[in-house]
């Protein structure tokens, strides 16, 4: 690592993949309930099953974004973390604000909001938690050497993903209003803030590990944060269909969502490009397989899976099936959860000094998860077709079609024993590299090229 304060990033990575493990446990619970085979009932239910899944799920990707800017903010400031104990505080906050909610869940104690279960109380918690880590990382930009468009729009995101996190503290009884603000925390996080955080962070590992021009490299960023915003903002219009709002929403939420795709797509031919016309042959090119693979999978899940059934037309058979089961588990993938594996495959390597990148483990990481996660995506959406037949045109009960999909989630399950080999990969040559080194140990890639085309 160049900066010593870098090794902070190590707790937040390690976090992550913690909280990952649990997700995947919980994905599993809830895999074999559909089958049937729901003999944990009496002490997870499958709706503790599912909000724990899902809360899993936000947490470690959070946690993976903190991690990454930990890491990235010190290269691209040239400056040290203005304070690493307070950054330490910060991480032991949230991991006790996730294991009280998490562990709360299993008691009812919950606001029972989708996505946004935890309990009011903790709602407080997580905005100190998150103030502290904005304050840290604006200090630490605040006293840089330089600023960079790349740091900037990943502030920006985090930045903004806190302020949109309030919406979701106004209280109301009514259902309608409640949805309503509800998803301005949801879609503005996933569908348009988190989209600035991801551009970020692909942006600077397409710096470090293509060669390419940094101006050339943040002229896209800032085409990819303008779609972003043009069609992300509006396009929240799709998830007020059908929940008691004006009818001009199925119009917006329409046009806007039919945009959304192009950033997503923008994103993708960014990273091909780059890394194409890029004169650097990178050393670890498993951290490169996980960015252009994140900015890939990206387009396909979230861009043209969502673009699939987000029309009103579409959405009217589709909404609360497996289909958006499908979108989501693709989209979050491809969209976050690969750019995190994709910095902490980069960052590993400079926080411990040690070079275990491109190994058949590392190989075998990112081959069985991606494979798993399009097998998964693959059942869900057979699943899904037959339930919306079913359901929505055929007319049969809701229990008595859950009867019938019960033989799709084999094909999930077998699929995700496969994700969960490749995701257990990953963690084990994460634990190969050991801990952080507590001295600086410069780049273990070598001297750095000029950012420029070759």
């Amino acid at each position: 690592m160049t900066y010593r304060t870098q090794r902070v990033a190590y707790l937040f990575f390690a976090t992550s993949l913690l909280l990952l493990s649990g997700q995947i446990l919980y994905g599993f619970i809830m895999a074999f309930a559909h089958m049937g085979l729901d003999v944990l009932h009496d002490y997870i239910p499958f709706h503790v099953a599912r909000a724990t899944h899902t809360n899993l799920l936000i947490m470690w990707l959070l946690s993976g974004f903190m991690g990454a800017t930990y890491f990235l903010i010190p290269e691209e400031t040239q400056n040290e973390i203005y304070s690493e104990k307070l950054a330490v505080i910060q991480w032991a906050s949230y991991v006790l604000v996730g294991v009280v909610a998490i562990v709360g869940f299993h008691f009812s104690w919950w606001e029972g909001r989708k996505f946004l279960e935890i309990p009011r109380p903790l709602d407080y918690l997580v905005v100190v938690n998150v103030l502290l880590f904005i304050f840290n990382i604006g200090m630490t930009m605040w006293r840089g050497k330089t600023r960079t468009a790349t740091a900037g729009v990943l502030y920006a995101g985090l930045v903004a993903a806190a302020l949109l996190y309030i919406p979701g503290m106004i209280h109301t009884d009514h259902q309608t209003h409640d949805s309503f603000w509800r998803w301005w925390v949801v879609h503005l996080w996933v569908e348009g803030v988190w989209e600035l955080i991801l551009g970020g962070l692909l942006s600077f590992l397409l710096l470090k590990l293509t060669g390419m021009d940094r101006e050339i490299v943040e002229k896209w960023l800032y085409v990819i944060v303008g779609l972003t915003f043009m069609s992300g903002i509006l396009g929240t219009g799709h998830h007020y269909y059908f929940i008691g709002t004006p009818s001009y929403w199925l119009w917006i939420g329409a046009i806007f969502s039919a945009l959304e795709p192009l950033a997503f797509l923008a994103m993708a031919i960014y990273a091909v490009v780059l890394a194409k016309k890029g004169g650097r042959r990178h050393p670890n090119q498993s951290a490169l397989l996980w960015t252009i693979g994140c900015a890939i999978l990206s387009f396909v899940g979230a861009g043209f899976l969502g673009f699939a059934h987000t029309l009103p037309a579409v959405n009217r058979y589709t909404h609360g099936t497996l289909v958006t089961a499908m979108h989501g588990h693709l989209a979050f993938w491809g969209a976050y959860a690969m750019i995190v594996f994709a910095i902490i495959s980069y960052a590993m390597p400079q926080l411990t000094g040690r070079k275990l990148y491109d190994s058949p483990i590392a190989s075998l990481a990112f081959w069985a998860s991606n494979i798993g996660m399009v097998s998964m995506t693959a059942a869900l959406a057979v699943a899904g077709v037959t339930q919306v037949y079913l359901e929505r045109k055929v007319g049969m009960d809701f229990l008595a079609v859950q009867k019938e999909l019960e033989i799709h989630f084999l094909g999930m399950i077998l699929a995700a024993c496969l994700f969960t080999l490749g995701i257990g990969a990953f963690i084990y040559n994460f634990i190969r590299y050991g801990l952080p080194t507590n001295d600086r140990v410069g780049n273990v890639y070598g001297p750095e090229e000029p950012e420029k085309i070759a």
